[in-house]
């Protein structure tokens, strides 16, 4: 065990996780940092530590076979049958940030970060729209 939860537990919020956001390029890392991030607010917040081990044990119980063995198909379903559940929305709710502000994800997605103190994005290739035909403008007032 470490930490708040037992090292099966940690591996099924990790796999988890990678079926509540799915993207084959996005590596294992990514997952784990997410993981802990849920975990730390699982530590000051004892509602969501609660939710979170009796759900972790729930999820790996809802099937003949842990949810970490179970197909993506299945494990997909599962996730179905959770949603709106005071535990997903928990994990949900820290996982969406923690993800999708790793730098690692970043990276992946093209996105450079924070923009206001190297100038703005416009001048950083993000005034290229040539797939768009140039608005006409008129000036003229009826």
């Amino acid at each position: 065990m470490t930490g708040l939860i037992a090292d099966r537990q940690r591996r099924t919020l990790v796999d988890l996780l990678r079926v509540a956001f799915p993207h084959d390029n996005f590596p294992l890392g990514a997952y784990e940092r997410t993981a802990q991030a849920v975990l730390d607010k699982a530590a000051g917040d004892p509602r969501l530590h609660g939710l979170l081990v009796q759900g972790l044990s729930d999820v790996d119980e809802e099937r003949e076979v842990p949810f970490s063995e179970l197909p993506a198909a299945t494990a997909a379903l599962v996730l179905r049958g959770l949603d709106r559940t005071p535990f997903l929305t928990g994990i949900v709710d820290v996982a969406v940030v923690a993800l999708y502000d790793d730098h690692e994800v970043w990276e992946i997605l093209g996105y450079e970060g924070a923009s206001f103190d190297k100038g703005g994005y416009i001048d950083r290739g993000f005034d290229d729209l040539d797939w768009l035909p140039d608005p006409s403008i008129d000036n003229e007032v009826a």
